[in-house]
């Protein structure tokens, strides 16, 4: 299943039901996902190897010239997005620029829309790089994924690149203190043979004890709302998903949940 892909350096806005209107910054490239996880939910598909023609990364300079071209249009059209949104085709920390084009995106982003948050949607796993962690300091919802309470579902779920840990993660993720919103992806289902569901108590108890240790400012809770690349993946309710919720809230981290 090849997932769903943006093909453009700054898209939207779009309608996001956990940030508003939000206006997106793609710092991957536009015709194929590139991402240090191989998440088996993710709407881009699965990650593989630089397709033969593949386009490369975007400038800082291209970055920061299509971002003000894009919000000089908002401006003139009327239309005030709520949230300036690093997603896109894969983990954008990944990008050698990112640092720099963090610092560009609020000089713009005070410039035209002072009141939109700038947003980042991250796997964690490049917060050893010092450059990084500090630009994800400067922003105002830096949003960590944390999808698992155990390394062998870590493993299961998101499929990391490298030797990298869960516990590597935690360790890095620690640091922010409580700079830093957890989004959590909940899920059932088969994938090569083996079944995933991190939704068990054991499980639950497990990610809670670490979002404790973490401590984040809170937690935003969801599952599968777009095609995935394994098939055979479970939607949890809105109703599970709320009991996981006030299991967190009991352990003292505040929630919100998205259905």
């Amino acid at each position: 299943m090849s997932g769903f892909l943006f093909h453009e350096t700054v898209f939207g806005p779009v309608m996001s039901r956990r940030l508003g209107v939000s206006l997106g910054i793609n710092l991957l490239p536009v015709d194929y996902k590139y991402c240090t996880f191989n998440c088996v939910y993710c709407e881009c598909g699965w990650t593989h190897k630089k397709p033969e023609g593949g386009g490369g990364l975007p400038s800082r300079l291209e970055v920061k010239e299509l971002l003000e071209e894009k919000l000089k249009s908002l401006k003139e059209s009327g239309q005030a997005p709520d949230a300036i949104t690093f997603a896109g085709n894969g983990e954008p920390t990944i990008h050698p620029d990112f640092p720099e084009v963090i610092k560009d995106t609020i000089s713009l982003r005070d410039q035209y829309y002072p009141e939109a948050k700038i947003t980042v949607l991250s796997n964690a796993s490049m917060l050893h790089r010092k450059q990084v962690f500090e630009a994800l300091l400067s922003v105002d919802n830096n949003i960590q994924k944390l999808d698992a309470g155990s390394e062998k579902v870590f493993q299961l779920i998101n499929q990391a690149a490298g030797k990298l840990t869960l516990e590597q993660v935690v360790e890095q993720l620690c640091l922010f203190s409580e700079k830093l919103i957890v989004q959590a992806l909940f899920l059932r289902g088969n994938h090569n043979g083996t079944f995933i569901d991190n939704t068990t108590d054991d499980e639950i108890e497990a990610w809670i004890r670490l979002l404790v240790k973490i401590n984040p400012e809170y937690v935003m809770i969801y599952s599968i709302d777009r095609a995935t690349p394994e098939q055979d993946l479970q939607k949890i309710s809105f109703e599970k998903l709320s009991e996981i919720a006030e299991m967190v809230n009991r352990a003292g981290i505040k929630t919100k949940v998205f259905g």
